[in-house]
């Protein structure tokens, strides 16, 4: 089907063999996440439709993988080049369906055409290796596609997250089948849909559906490489399932990311680095700040200067420019915020600022400060993907560097401190996938990161992503003896 805006018309289907096509299957409630009001519904990707998009993207694996590296490059430069110019319509969809921030799922938009753009001058630099054998033989080390990728992908951030790991399928020459979440279905497809269309037939599908579609890609024994972002729980069983047939899993899964304050800092910088990591996309992103070790000389002006910020924060329309932070996806996300909040002031937390839903209809819950927290609390072991700050102040730096770097996750985490001798203790001793020193948000293109433990595994983005989608093929070259007359 598609979906008008003002500006263009988007697929929003299934895109099946270089076309769009109707997903025919049952169709699941959509609800709008600002006013709790039903907004339509998303239809799944019938069996047949899924056997279709996996038996399309088997047969053009032979052609795009003898497609020249160059040729791969340009098709994805045009694929970002449709992504930017359809950038706003993509955001406006994107508010419409989880509520983001138009300026936000503008740009998200924006960001994943980079990506694209990206690994189209990465992806064809690094084809394998020669090595020093006999002076009458040629050795190699060929980097060759691994085949089918099944991309399945989150909808509190799709577009960069799908863009990433697409780009990087493709430029290598494995063809994808891509699932984006049902709760962002819309906006997923859409973007998906403007990439297949600047490739050849079958070397992008994409079904739109919930985890039993995801499951039935996962199982079967065509896709090479599943690579998903989302959950932890989800992630596990797509481990165990493509492991068990011997397939390739690249997981990005939940985390819990902490921040530390070090003492000698400035506190209003400090507090305005939680507040951005605690509170953009409404804490909805896989590397929000969700627990946060204060050390006990700055604490109290801290929280002082955060405690303002979170009650100064615009909670309004997200298609509304002036807004600062919209509604949560979903009921279901809201009740997961409200039982960790709620559960944390049960057990003698508190709340300086936020603590409850608000009063209005929809999924809406306002940026939260809790103090008193505890590592036995949800709130600070547990994913809440909230716009919760959850704190607890710490005697000195090495008690907070330990704790932050607790826990069952390992996705990232953020130090703030004046002092480098205790930035490169962090970067040394924090077991996690990305360390950020004095910036919660940053980094420059390129970087790769393994997220640890409950985090998931394998590289998510990056040039080292390429490895992860070519397999490697030593050739040992001789030349024949001349045949006997």
């Amino acid at each position: 089907m598609t979906l008008s805006t003002e500006s263009t018309a988007l697929t929003t289907g299934c895109w099946l063999d270089g076309a769009p096509v109707d997903a025919a299957g049952r169709s699941l409630p959509l609800v709008d996440p600002s006013t709790g009001e039903p907004s339509g519904r998303v239809r799944c990707a019938t069996a047949e439709q899924v056997e279709a998009a996996l038996a399309g993207a088997r047969s053009a694996r032979r052609g795009w993988r003898a497609t020249a590296a160059g040729e791969r490059a340009s098709a994805l430069r045009a694929a970002a080049a449709s992504v930017r110019e359809h950038a706003d319509a993509l955001g406006d969809l994107l508010v419409a369906t989880t509520g983001r921030l138009v300026g936000q799922a503008r740009g998200s938009a924006v960001v994943a055409a980079e990506l694209l753009e990206e690994a189209a001058t990465t992806g064809v630099l690094d084809a394998g290796r020669s090595l020093a054998g006999a002076s009458g033989a040629i050795d190699v080390v060929r980097r060759e596609p691994r085949g089918t990728v099944a991309v399945i992908t989150p909808w509190n951030d799709p577009f960069p997250a799908a863009a990433g790991l697409l780009a990087a399928a493709l430029v290598a020459g494995n063809t994808v089948v891509h699932k984006p979440s049902e709760r962002s279905s819309a906006p997923g497809a859409a973007m998906a849909a403007l990439i297949a269309a600047s490739l050849p037939p079958g070397v992008l599908q994409v079904v739109t559906g919930d985890g039993e579609v995801g499951e039935a890609l996962v199982a079967d024994d065509r896709v090479d490489v599943v690579a998903q972002v989302g959950s932890t729980a989800t992630g596990r069983r797509i481990g165990a399932v493509a492991g068990g047939r011997g397939a390739v899993a690249l997981l990005e899964n939940g985390g819990k990311d902490p921040l530390l304050v070090d003492a000698g800092v400035d506190p209003a910088w400090a507090a305005a680095q939680i507040a951005a990591g605690a509170f953009t996309n409404t804490g909805q992103l896989c590397t929000s700040v969700e627990r946060v070790y204060l050390h006990a000389d700055v604490a109290d002006a801290v929280l002082e200067e955060l405690v303002a910020l979170a009650r100064g924060v615009v909670v309004a329309d997200p298609s509304d420019p002036a807004s600062e932070l919209g509604p949560l996806v979903d009921e279901r996300q809201i009740a997961v915020v409200a039982q960790h909040v709620d559960d944390a002031l049960a057990a003698g937390a508190t709340a300086l600022a936020g603590g409850a839903r608000l009063d209005r209809p929809g999924a809406w819950y306002p940026p939260t400060v809790l103090v008193g927290c505890t590592d036995d609390m949800d709130v600070m072991a547990e994913e809440t993907f909230g716009p919760v700050a959850a704190v607890r102040v710490v005697a000195d730096w090495e008690e907070g560097l330990r704790l932050a770097g607790s826990g069952a996750y390992g996705l990232a985490a953020t130090v703030l401190t004046p002092d480098t001798a205790h930035a490169l203790q962090a970067a040394d001793e924090l077991e996690v996938g990305t360390v950020k020193v004095n910036a919660v948000w940053g980094g420059a293109p390129g970087g790769s990161a393994d997220p640890r433990r409950s985090s998931g595994r394998g590289r998510g983005y990056g040039p080292d992503l390429l490895g992860e989608l070519t397999a490697l093929k030593a050739v040992h070259l001789e030349p024949a003896p001349p045949a006997r007359r």
